[in-house]
């Protein structure tokens, strides 16, 4: 969830570091940091509380110069924010560590320390990782030092490491959190994330796990794998351009990832369907094999991509004739599962390195499984590479924390995947034809509903007083209610919860007054006539309904409730389409309650410890 950059180049690496902080702020931003060497030989470090631009004001104040140098910006996991707590952490005046995860064996660690006459000047694992540094470095290079130290190390750790005896050298190391190495001209760069090097470089080298890296002068790049032996990792070229980590004309990076859904979404779709089916082969070499064994299937996944999950369940059942079962992949791995026989294992992560999600794998690994499939926004992301088949959503990258852009692509992947399955497991050929020629359309009617962006604007006055929420839906659209509830809850700060419209009168009928807003979707399809008399339960105790509507299913606005028209769409489609106008709300009742709309409190884009 925090973030790390490091450079060893042949200019100053100041603005190296710093415009990697900006880029990887979408990852954590309570404290920011850096470390550079000096032409003296010495370590200069500036931290400060708060995000990057406070790091920048004390930049402009003291400049640091040097050839390379480490930088952080922190997701708070130890220690309360503040600048004692903020990355690098230094042992002495000669080495500093920056660290994205968790060391579950720190306090023991630094107990041991403590007894050797170790000062620690902060509350986190951290210092401990640069302290047992320290005491290695002293009788070998820092290289061998890091290694023998992260053999000590139990949690996930990505590591950056200088030290001012070796000049112009960074190591990295990496276990259960993500860190690639940017690969330049006479020039070598580290970072959590290839968006915050694509200033400097489009090539890079995604570690594996145990790796360690040493850069060096001149652009030298040796990586050693867990057991201490040079490996050669490829070289791989990033897909997006430079742009994708700029607002270019939008206020704010969720709008504009809202606007490109129609685009990312055709990429999605590019090169995977045939004339009147899917091309399973677009899947990977071996697809249809495993695809025709696959009896059942558990599906994983955390947050926004559960919720894409629990939308997959009811097309693949109905489309593909398969039992499906969601998980949280927080709480899977702790309960004794029971794998049926050939049951496909199915992951969902926008960055392919979500802890849970990636633990979940890894046990699912050693429980029986046929196989397993991720469907990912990564290439290069440990989820892609520890699974069996891989479908890359192709949404590029997503800064705003709230995601949009990836649970309507990972929507669009689930329902390829219904149709791969369905198609050699015998469905429809009509059926599948149909549903092939829905998903052409899909990304133009996208735009359709895109274009309502001023009246769900003019709609999100009615939300910016309140303090709750409700969001109603039925069958395939409960989950896009628990989305759009979430949305609203993650970047406005209003509570909001949903419900099956059905189950009102068990509960949640209590709460409906005039004070609490009820938000549902009712698109045309068989559960029209059902929906329609939940609303009126609410309406009939003077609740507030707002309720995006297919333009055909006879709901109009009246007093108490408002009606914006959708397009018609393929009913199997409809969650995907549904989905959008509660995206717009959110983002146009954060902005006007003037919240942190891309980087909302407490939250990281990606979260890579448990």
């Amino acid at each position: 969830m925090c973030g790390i950059v490091g450079a060893v180049a042949q200019r100053n690496v100041q603005g190296i570091l710093r415009e990697g902080l900006l880029r990887l702020e979408y990852r954590g931003y309570d404290s920011a940091g850096m470390v550079v060497r000096g032409t003296d030989g010495r370590l200069q470090r500036r931290r400060a509380l708060g995000k990057v631009a406070a790091l920048e004001e004390k930049l402009e104040a003291s400049p640091l110069t040097g050839h390379s140098g480490i930088a952080h910006t922190r997701w708070a996991t130890h220690g309360r924010p503040s600048e004692e707590n903020a990355h690098p952490h230094q042992s002495g005046e000669r080495l500093a560590v920056v660290h994205n995860g968790i060391i579950e064996n720190h306090e023991a660690l630094r107990a041991e320390l403590e007894s050797a006459d170790y000062d620690f000047t902060s509350q986190t694992d951290t210092e401990v990782i640069a302290h047992l540094i320290e005491r290695e470095a002293r009788a070998v290079d820092l290289l061998t030092a890091v290694q023998t130290v992260i053999a000590r190390l139990d949690g996930a750790y990505a590591l950056g490491v200088i030290h001012a005896n070796e000049p112009d050298v960074v190591i990295g190391a990496r276990k259960g959190s993500p860190l690639v190495v940017g690969v330049g001209i006479e020039e070598a760069f580290l970072a959590s994330d290839p968006l915050a090097l694509l200033q400097v470089t489009d090539r890079f080298i995604y570690l594996e796990e145990g790796d360690v890296v040493r850069l060096s002068a001149g652009g030298g790049i040796e990586v050693f794998d867990a057991s201490g032996q040079v490996v050669e990792r490829e070289i791989q070229t990033f897909e997006h351009g430079d742009g994708s980590a700029s607002k270019g004309d939008y206020r704010h990076f969720m709008l504009k990832e809202i606007h490109e859904q129609p685009a990312v979404i055709a990429e999605t779709l590019e090169g995977r369907l045939g004339d009147r089916s899917v091309l399973v082969e677009s899947f990977g070499p071996g697809a249809e094999a495993l695809f025709s064994r696959a009896a059942q299937i558990h599906l994983v996944a955390c947050g926004t991509s559960y919720h894409a999950g629990l939308v997959a369940r009811y097309w693949l059942e109905r489309y593909a004739g398969i039992p499906v079962q969601v998980e949280v992949a927080s709480e899977y791995r702790y309960r004794q599962v029971v794998v049926p026989e050939n049951t496909l294992f199915v992951t969902l992560s926008q960055s392919g390195e979500t802890a849970d999600t990636l633990a979940a794998l890894r046990f699912a690994k050693k429980s029986g499984y046929l196989g397993s499939l991720a469907i990912c926004n990564v290439p290069g992301s440990s989820l892609a590479r520890e699974s069996d088949l891989t479908l890359m959503t192709r949404a590029g990258p997503e800064i705003g924390v709230a995601s949009t852009k990836a649970f309507t692509t990972q929507l669009t992947a689930l329902m390829l995947l219904t149709l791969a399955l369905g198609r050699v497991h015998g469905q429809d050929e009509e059926e599948q034809a149909s549903l092939v020629e829905a998903l052409r359309r899909l990304p133009a009617q996208v735009e359709r509903v895109l274009a309502l962006d001023a009246q769900i604007e003019d709609l999100s006055t009615a939300f910016a007083e309140k303090h709750h929420a409700l969001f109603l839906g039925r069958g395939a659209h409960f989950p896009v209610a628990l989305e759009g509830a979430l949305k609203l809850k993650e970047i406005s700060y209003i509570h909001a919860e949903a419900y099956p419209a059905g189950e009102l009168k068990h509960g949640p009928l209590a709460l409906v007054d005039s004070d609490m807003p009820v938000v549902s979707v009712a698109p045309n399809d068989e559960l029209l006539d059902k929906l329609k008399s939940n609303l009126q339960e609410v309406r009939a105790r003077g609740g507030e309904l707002f309720v995006f509507a297919d333009e055909g299913v006879g709901l109009s606005s009246d007093d108490g409730i408002r009606v914006l028209h959708l397009p018609p769409i393929e009913e199997a489609l409809a969650p995907i389409l549904y989905t959008l106008p509660l995206q717009l709300l959110s983002y146009h009742v954060a902005v006007l309650k003037g919240t942190d709309v891309d980087q909302p409190r407490n939250l990281a884009k990606s979260v890579t410890v448990e």
